[in-house]
C-alpha cells in the first residue's frame, strides 16, 4: 500500500503476497519485479527454504477434498494506507476488506469469508452514549463488504495498537484459478471498468477538498469484481490476471514478470474516469479493477457478453509479445511507463 503523504496515488503495500503459484519458491523468486519491495520478497524467499511452498501470487491455493481454496491476507495500518479525518471507521473496515477480496477476484475465485484482526489505540475509545466504538465500527464495514460479495465474517482478533490497524485474510472457492504467470505471447491485454477515479478521489483529500458524490466511493468504498472475476477465468477462459492495486502501469509489470512476457500498452485506449487524463489513469492506485491476458480469439463481441453479465465495461488496451517489461505507447508514439508504488523504495 503506497503512503498517503506521497504523491498520488497511494496504494496499500502492494498485495505481493507470499502465496502459492505451483512455480516453486526459486522459479517464482526470479520472476519477480525490479524493485525495494521485490528486493526484500526475494531475501525472505531465500531464507524460508523448506518451510515455505509456492510463493508469489495473489493467493495461495490450497487442494481440499477435490476443491481448490484461494487464501489471501491483506494488512490496512493508519497513517500508510488510511486517514482517520479523511475517512469513517465503517469505510476503513469496508476498504480493508474489499482490497483482500480483490485478490480472490484476481484469482477468479467465489469468496466464502474473511477473518479480521483489528488493533485500536487507547484513545480510540469510544465516550459517552452518543459516541460509536471505533472497533465496533470498523468491524461492522468489514461485514458489509463481506455481505456485498455474498462473504461471512468468519472470526478475527483485536489488540491494542499505537495506531489503528486492519489486518483481512479471505478465503474462496477457485474451480479454475487464473494465476499471474499464464500470460502468453500474442495474448489481448483487457481491463475492467474506468481507471482514475480513486486517484481523483485521493487528490480531492490532499488538497483538503470533499470529492464528489460519485467520486467518492471509488476511494472509500471500492467494489471488488468477484463477478467479473469469475466470468473472465470460465468464460473469458483467462491466461492470466491481476487487480489493479499499484496502478495500471505497475500491475502491467508485474503481471509481465511473472509470465516472462513483455506487454504493450496503448494510452489513448485506457478507459478513464471523467476529468481523469490516460497519464493519470495509468498510475492511479486503488482501483481495484482487473487486469486480464485473454486469448487472441476474444474480441468485442466477448466483450459484449461480459458487459451484459457485469453491467462493467472491458476494454483491449494492448497485447504481450515475447520479450520483457512494459511499452507504454502514446498514439504510436513511446513514452516512459510510470513506476509502480515501491513500498521499500531504494533511494
Amino acid at each position: 500500500m503506497a503512503r498517503l503523504d506521497e504523491r498520488p496515488p497511494p496504494r496499500p503495500a502492494d498485495r505481493h503476497r507470499l502465496g502459492a503459484t505451483g512455480d516453486g519458491v526459486t522459479t517464482r523468486s526470479q520472476r519477480l519485479g525490479a524493485g525495494g519491495e521485490f528486493d526484500r520478497l526475494r531475501a525472505i524467499f531465500a531464507r524460508l527454504g523448506p518451510a515455505a511452498r509456492d510463493l508469489g501470487d495473489d493467493c495461495a491455493l490450497v487442494s481440499v477434498g477435490g476443491q481448490t481454496l484461494a487464501i489471501t491476507i491483506d494488512l490496512s495500518l493508519e497513517g500508510v494506507h488510511f486517514r482517520t479525518d479523511w475517512l469513517s471507521f465503517r469505510e476503513i473496515g469496508w476498504r480493508a476488506t474489499a482490497a483482500a477480496l480483490s485478490d480472490l477476484a484476481a484469482e477468479g475465485a467465489t469468496p466464502l469469508g474473511v477473518l479480521t484482526s483489528v488493533g485500536l489505540p487507547v484513545r480510540g475509545r469510544g465516550r459517552g452514549k452518543g459516541r460509536a466504538d471505533p472497533g465496533t465500527e470498523i468491524m461492522v464495514g468489514v461485514g458489509a463488504a463481506a455481505r456485498h460479495v455474498g462473504a461471512h465474517v468468519l472470526g478475527g482478533d483485536l489488540v491494542r495498537s499505537p495506531r489503528y490497524l486492519v489486518d483481512v485474510c479471505a478465503v474462496g472457492l477457485a474451480d479454475r484459478p487464473v494465476r499471474r504467470s499464464g500470460a502468453r505471447p500474442d495474448d489481448g491485454l483487457w481491463v475492467t471498468g474506468r481507471l482514475g477515479g480513486a486517484g481523483l478521489a485521493l487528490r480531492r483529500l490532499q488538497a483538503h477538498r470533499r470529492p464528489e458524490r460519485r467520486l467518492r466511493p471509488r476511494f472509500a468504498r471500492p467494489v471488488p469484481r468477484i463477478a467479473a472475476g469469475r466470468w473472465l477465468a470460465r468464460r473469458g477462459r483467462g491466461h492470466a490476471m491481476i487487480d489493479i492495486s499499484d496502478g495500471l502501469a505497475g500491475d502491467a509489470g508485474h503481471l509481465a514478470a511473472a509470465s516472462g512476457v513483455a506487454i504493450a500498452i496503448e494510452l489513448e485506449r485506457v478507459p478513464c474516469w471523467p476529468g481523469v487524463t490516460p497519464r493519470d489513469a495509468v498510475r492511479s492506485g486503488e482501483e481495484y479493477e482487473l487486469l486480464v491476458a485473454l486469448p487472441r480469439g476474444f474480441g468485442e463481441r466477448h466483450a459484449r457478453a461480459f458487459r451484459r453479465f457485469t453491467g462493467l465495461p472491458l476494454t483491449r488496451i494492448g497485447w504481450c509479445t515475447r520479450g520483457r517489461g512494459v511499452r507504454m505507447l502514446d498514439h504510436g508514439r513511446r513514452i516512459t511507463p510510470p513506476s509502480g508504488f515501491d513500498q521499500f523504495p531504494v533511494r
